[in-house]
């Protein structure tokens, strides 16, 4: 087995961890940092909208064009007194775009480009996109982000508990956010396929935290029953346990989203696909944080706010103090009595005890409670 694989399957039985419930407010201080640099961005920067969403005219030149790209954006932007986005196709032709252009603006667009790049203007195509129809798409977007958000919600609700939906609520607000202020930052144009990275993001952080969620569900059931562990020690357990899965899956889906966006966009100059492939990559990214680091801890303190998660920890704390008082270790205080044989087997966190350290997980397993024979 790999060196990968190993770890995983000790973090799987509670054999190592990293406390990330304990270290939560570092985790939200992090989160709010980025989240508050990324509406200041949006605010200050703003959108880089594409034509689509604010109207303009496309531009396309026969092929193999010998004009530069640079010299072309020029003259495209001389004529047009508005800036412009031209792009070199794989024919050879290049593709202008100019927004807040009308028809009779873009027929003396045609006539100057035609002169410059020294091309007939009947071979130049002209298209015209007004912006009702960008303001279309814009609606309709939100319009599907809000009825997203409003199943997920409601689907999270009912297979889980209200407090679970809320928090996968929160992590995505977070993830949107970001991206959306990483884009202000960076400039790079919004366009329908921004948008289409953007829900893309929005499935795949959802399914992440599930994962997690579903597990600390099957953990803590019954969890009222014992006096071993706090909800919020579970709740680490569940996150250690499928900590190497939300890394692999994270790191597969970022590899070829990387070649678009560096290799395609950077190196090869494609930059439409920069538009997709930068939300695919923040989200990516961001949706993978958020589910570790957010979702879960966030889970955990809204449990550990009811009365019945209150009164549990009393037990275990006194529990534990009372084991303390006697000189015994964590493992012999949860052999002797604080074990409950319908406890699930894998309901050991990855991190317990007052100094931290994982208990032995196989000691009075399937035994009703009292002394080890």
């Amino acid at each position: 087995m790999s060196k990968l694989g190993t770890l995983g399957a000790r973090l799987h039985h509670g054999e190592v961890g990293y406390d990330f419930v304990k270290n939560r407010k570092i985790w939200y201080g992090i989160s709010i940092l980025i989240t508050i640099t990324a509406i200041v961005g949006l605010a200050v920067r703003g959108l880089h909208m594409g034509i689509e969403f604010q109207g303009g005219a496309v531009f396309t030149t026969p092929k193999n064009m010998s004009a530069s790209v640079s010299q072309t954006e020029t003259w495209a932007e001389d004529a047009s007194g508005h800036d412009a986005i031209v792009q070199k196709l794989g024919d050879g032709s290049l593709r202008i775009q100019i927004a807040g252009t009308d028809t009779q603006q873009s027929d003396q667009i045609k006539e100057d480009l035609s002169k410059n790049l020294d091309v007939p203007a009947e071979k130049i195509n002209a298209d015209l996109v007004g912006p009702s129809w960008g303001d279309q798409i814009a609606n309709k977007a939100w319009q599907g982000l809000g009825i997203f958000m409003v199943l997920v919600v409601i689907y999270l609700a009912i297979a889980f508990e209200w407090r679970m939906a809320l928090a996968a609520f929160v992590a995505l607000i977070h993830d949107i956010t970001i991206t959306v202020g990483i884009y202000a930052l960076v400039g790079f144009e919004v366009t329908p396929g921004t948008v289409i990275g953007l829900l893309t993001i929005l499935g795949y952080s959802l399914y992440d935290t599930v994962v997690v969620f579903d597990s600390l569900k099957e953990q803590t059931r019954d969890i009222t029953k014992q006096t071993r562990w706090t909800y919020a020690e579970i709740a680490n357990r569940s996150i250690n346990s499928t900590l190497v899965r939300s890394i692999n899956t994270t790191v597969v889906a970022l590899l070829p989203v990387a070649g678009l966006l560096f290799i395609g966009g950077g190196v090869l100059g494609a930059g439409m696909l920069n538009d997709i492939s930068l939300s695919l990559f923040v989200g990516l990214a961001a949706g993978a944080y958020s589910s570790i680091f957010i979702a879960t801890p966030l889970v955990a303190d809204l449990k550990e706010a009811e009365p019945q998660m209150k009164a549990l920890r009393k037990r275990v704390l006194a529990k534990r103090a009372q084991a303390a008082a006697k000189g015994e270790t964590t493992d012999s205080a949860a052999d002797e009595g604080a074990y409950d044989a319908d406890e699930p087997d894998d309901a050991a966190p990855a991190v317990v005890g007052p100094r931290g350290q994982p208990a032995s997980r196989g000691r009075g397993r399937g035994r009703p409670s009292g002394k080890r024979r």
